[in-house]
């Protein structure tokens, strides 16, 4: 039987801590939330791993690293209402409820969002609701928010989610151009968001979130 238990601490020595993510409350979520019950079971040997783990149905989940410093840049706080975009089966969120006051989930794959609420029911994530519907919509009836994290790759954020930011919110993404990538977060002022580079990484760009092209004629 695999000692998962030991794999989410070899996760936090070789990935988290060595990326410079000292934030106690992202350590010990990463510690205490099995990772493996949020992939499907093919994928379990794979949960770990430092790469994204795919989900199915053009879906993945962000590699350990990847989350950590996008969580640590946004300094989630115990009063934050967060908005998880993308959420998959619910890894992320179950981490995120560790950390803020509640969060919700976006997921717009019916079946992975009917998966994921149990599953964050089963490790006890009291704060967390998962919502089903179009990622690039949000879920604007639970809001204004304090912090939007976008678990995926895109080229452009719609206006609907930074109207569901409140002013002097907070918000990363994984700005995608081409194969290359990096994370950018960004503060609200004025109703408008001023983005500033993070790190490097990369990620499928989620459906809703691609470049809106110009036709000439």
């Amino acid at each position: 039987m695999t000692d998962f238990a030991t794999r989410r601490r070899v996760m936090v020595d070789t990935q988290i801590r060595p990326s410079d993510v000292t934030k106690f409350p992202i350590i010990e979520a990463m510690l205490e939330v099995p990772r493996e019950l949020f992939v499907p079971d093919a994928r379990r040997e794979a949960a770990y791993a430092d790469e994204c783990v795919d989900l199915g149905g053009g879906r993945e989940l962000l590699p350990p690293r990847t989350l950590a410093k996008m969580l640590d840049a946004l300094s989630i706080g115990p009063d934050d209402l967060v908005l998880d975009v993308g959420c998959g089966l619910g890894y992320s969120t179950a981490v995120i409820a560790r950390m803020a006051q509640a969060v919700v989930g976006v997921e717009q794959d019916e079946a992975m969002a009917a998966e994921a609420e149990p599953l964050l029911a089963e490790i006890g994530a009291d704060n967390a609701i998962v919502h089903a519907g179009p990622l690039a919509e949000g879920a604007a009836e639970h809001g204004p928010y304090d912090v939007i994290v976008i678990e995926g790759g895109v080229e452009r954020v719609p206006d609907a989610l930074i109207d569901q930011l409140k002013e002097g919110g907070r918000i990363a993404a994984i700005f995608m151009d081409g194969a290359l990538g990096t994370v950018k977060t960004g503060l609200k002022v004025g109703g408008a968001v001023s983005w500033r580079f993070e790190f490097n990484a990369s990620a499928r760009v989620l459906p809703g979130f691609e470049r809106e092209h110009e036709f000439a004629l």
